[in-house]
């Protein structure tokens, strides 16, 4: 075994985690040189919920982002999350877009793209890895980790091989709800590394109190790489901590080689922004608490905040217990999807639906109707006819990879958005985000001029 290998999260899934995603470039910047220099084995800090963000609550232009951390990081891969045939937004898109999207992604400097499904369909993925294996992109699939009677470690070596023989040149176990527990990590591991000869990454959260004992078991069991986030922003719903995994193995045959003291000057800057985010309350600090509840209901820690807000907006907070209940019942139902985005949301939403009307499925989601109808791929256990019927009525069922029924969209969305572009990769903002992204662009076209927002006077200026 050669020294074990980390990818720090502080950029992206450590803030997502824990503070909606609201780490904002400009309080990145201090930092970037010091993380540069650690020598980690990638920084994952795009991706995700940080496109969204950045459009809709930070006004900044996400591709800037990027080209930002690309400039200010040149000794360390760049890593971002891919949700494959949705990319960053909530519904499929056509392939030409998938791959214009990782084109323009390594273009302006993505090393590592980490794409996973939902539903852990294979044919979600096929595009996105091709894409991004025509752009000499290291391309790493993660496997949607859950629970349940048909999630086996046969069923996730199964998984693992049919991603490799797609061309991967690694996999990442995505432990989203924090489910796993030591020895569970331990036998998967193992079964993965012995069926499979490409890297094995894991990305486990630090819900449910095991991460750091998860970790430790799967670099026993041949885990080459794991996931961490820096001391201030790890524990609870985030990872965990870099420093505290680093020190674990050092003077092992797994020691990372990664320098403590420069990671605790790290970890001084990211204290003052902690200190930062507690005051301004964006940082809830129940959220670092271990919660038990992770392995009871297994839902991810993003799900149980939003259902309880949208509990509180309709006044049923006390009605809490009774979602949490109601969300296996309505996923065995709607086929076992694994709790991720976006199934957590459409699970949830309808769980929490069913409990506040008082009747099971008087009121359905689009978004429901689409995951049991076909729309977002195959489910890991097939839907039974009756319930598909009482969701879909007579709508047809679909068997085939959803994006075959997608005609290519890109010179469509270019046409639409054309009065906002200044830059090639507009269009792929406007393409996830179709609401919110215009009103980004109105706000850059009036930075660029100085315009006041709440004059008249940029009526008639055309965009360049």
């Amino acid at each position: 075994m050669s020294k074990l290998l980390i990818t720090e999260t502080i950029l992206r899934d450590a803030h997502q985690s824990l503070i909606a995603t609201r780490m904002s470039t400009e309080e990145m910047l201090p930092a970037l040189a010091l993380l540069d220099k650690v020598g980690f084995h990638s920084l994952e800090c795009w991706g995700g919920a940080t496109f969204d963000s950045c459009l809709r609550f930070l006004n900044e232009d996400p591709w800037e982002r990027l080209r930002t951390l690309r400039k200010n990081c040149p000794n360390t891969k760049l890593q971002m999350l891919f949700r494959g045939q949705n990319m960053l937004g909530y519904r499929h898109y056509a392939d030409d877009v998938v791959e214009y999207f990782v084109q323009k992604s390594v273009a302006n400097g993505i090393n590592i793209i980490r794409i996973f499904d939902a539903l852990n369909d294979i044919r979600n993925l096929s595009t996105s890895i091709k894409a991004a294996k025509k752009e000499k992109c290291h391309t790493q699939v993660a496997i949607s980790y859950t629970l349940g009677e048909v999630f086996t470690d046969e069923y996730y070596v199964n998984y693992a091989k049919q991603v490799e023989s797609e061309g991967a040149d690694s996999i990442c176990i995505k432990d989203m709800a924090a489910l796993l527990t030591p020895y569970s990590t331990e036998k998967l591991v193992k079964a993965l590394k012995s069926a499979v000869k490409i890297p094995v990454q894991l990305h486990t959260h630090y819900t449910s109190g095991l991460a750091s004992m998860d970790i430790i078991k799967a670099v026993e069991s041949g885990a080459e790489i794991v996931d961490t986030a820096m001391s201030p922003l790890a524990l609870g719903t985030s990872h965990a901590p870099t420093e505290s995994i680093v020190a674990a193995f050092q003077g092992t045959q797994y020691d990372t080689g990664l320098d403590l003291k420069l990671l605790t000057e790290i970890r001084s800057y990211f204290m003052t922004l902690r200190k930062k985010y507690i005051e301004n309350g964006l940082l809830d600090q129940s959220m670092l608490a271990v919660d038990a509840n992770a392995l009871i209901y297994q839902v991810p820690g993003g799900m149980l905040s939003n259902l309880l807000s949208q509990l509180k907006q309709a006044g049923k907070e006390d009605k809490l217990e009774e979602v949490m209940l109601e969300v296996p019942r309505v996923r065995a139902e709607a086929g076992m999807p694994p709790l991720v985005t976006p199934t957590s949301q459409i699970v949830g939403t309808q769980a929490a639906m069913n409990i506040i009307t008082g009747e099971r499925y008087k009121s359905v989601t689009k978004e429901f109707k689409n995951l049991v109808k076909g729309e977002y791929g195959k489910t890991p256990v097939e839907i039974s006819a009756d319930f598909r019927k009482k969701i879909i009525g007579d709508e047809p069922f679909i068997t085939c990879r959803p994006a075959d029924n997608l005609k290519p969209e890109l010179e469509t969305l270019r046409e639409e958005c054309k009065e906002w572009s200044i830059q090639e990769e507009d269009v792929l903002s406007y393409a996830q985000f179709p609401q919110v992204a215009p009103k980004f662009f109105e706000k850059r076209r009036m930075q660029m001029y100085n315009i006041d927002p709440n004059s008249d006077s940029d009526k008639g200026i055309i965009a360049v």
